[in-house]
């Protein structure tokens, strides 16, 4: 069968508005119930990359994951958050994102995510992986990216990530191992989403961060919800809509190459079509940077995350700030 890409415009974060619209982007899909089965324990992974710019749309929005969490509650189903953001912890840059009064309202709780090693698909250094146990063990994963632009990988979406459930600091390790080469590393991304196998993907295009991002840009009005159960093809159909060339998208060609991305034309689109959809003037970087981090870059990197998790989140929760 065709993959399905389900595509929305959307324009408002309000409930009242989101929630009809969500049901509304999974009706193809067979609705949430067709995903999630009673008693299911149920990880949604947003994008919690940091809680240093929290008006920038650096973030899945917590509206977003709160009207998920509820599709999920009356399908049955057990859902927790769970991430592991650059720098600090899940809880730490939820807080900073304003997302911790939409989980208590929900009672989903948060999660750290700890690293075990998994089998996959893949040869040589790829063929074990480090990746989150509670992903791994959990009965469905939903990925709920942010459509951003990306200084090194020139966007992220679906795919990018499942790059957050590799858990601590081997997200710093793989960029100095197989940053040297973008190839390399979109494979690794790939065989990484390969082995979670999110069950679906819910993407956050509403308002979108453009330029230099995954953090460094500006939030953009993009007017999109996307699902599928297929992540590479939403994805595929994410480039399409920003007007970006699939080639040069590292996560995208990769998964072309290794037949696991269908083509543009082979993908079932049951709502909207992305140029339907499309943007004509979506900023990309102005300059894309090396993906490999070297040893100082890591050591640095190492230890502002050890610095904010262990020094900077306990104080601040000690002050109440």
């Amino acid at each position: 069968m065709a993959p399905i890409v389900s595509l929305l415009r959307a324009q408002s974060y309000a409930l009242d508005d989101l929630r009809p619209k969500l049901e509304a982007v999974l009706a193809p899909l067979g609705g949430m119930t067709a995903i999630i089965k009673p008693g299911d324990r149920v990880l949604l992974k947003p994008n919690l990359l940091t809680g240093a710019r929290p008006t920038k749309e650096c973030v899945t929005r917590p509206e977003l994951v709160y009207a998920v969490a509820q599709l999920v509650k009356a399908a049955g189903g057990e859902p927790f958050l769970g991430d592991s953001p650059a720098f600090g912890s899940a809880h730490g840059a939820a807080k900073a994102n304003g997302y911790l009064p939409w989980m208590e309202k929900a009672r989903i709780p948060i999660r750290e995510l700890h690293g075990k090693r998994y089998a996959t698909e893949a040869s040589g250094e790829l063929a074990h992986l480090l990746l989150s146990k509670e992903a791994m063990n959990a009965d469905v994963v939903i990925n709920l990216p942010k459509v951003k632009s990306h200084v090194q990988l020139t966007l992220t979406l679906g795919v990018k990530n499942l790059f957050g459930c590799v858990p601590g600091k081997m997200k710093a390790w793989w960029h100095m191992e197989a940053g040297k080469d973008r190839d390399r590393f979109g494979t690794m991304l790939v065989e990484t989403a390969r082995a979670i196998a999110p069950q679906l993907t819910i993407v956050d295009g509403i308002l979108g961060h453009e330029g230099n991002g995954p953090s460094g840009g500006e939030p953009r009005a993009l007017g999109v919800l996307g699902a599928s159960t297929d992540v590479f093809a939403l994805d595929r159909a994410l480039v399409e809509i920003l007007g970006a060339n699939s080639a040069e998208i590292p996560t995208v060609a990769q998964s072309q190459r290794l037949g696991v991305c269908p083509a543009l034309e082979a993908i079932e689109f049951p709502l909207q079509r992305p140029e339907d959809l499309a943007i004509a003037d979506w900023q990309f970087p102005a300059h894309l940077m090396p993906i490999d981090f070297g040893l100082p870059r890591v050591m640095r990197s190492t230890f502002k995350h050890f610095y904010i998790r262990f020094i900077k989140e306990p104080m601040a929760a000690y002050t109440g700030r």
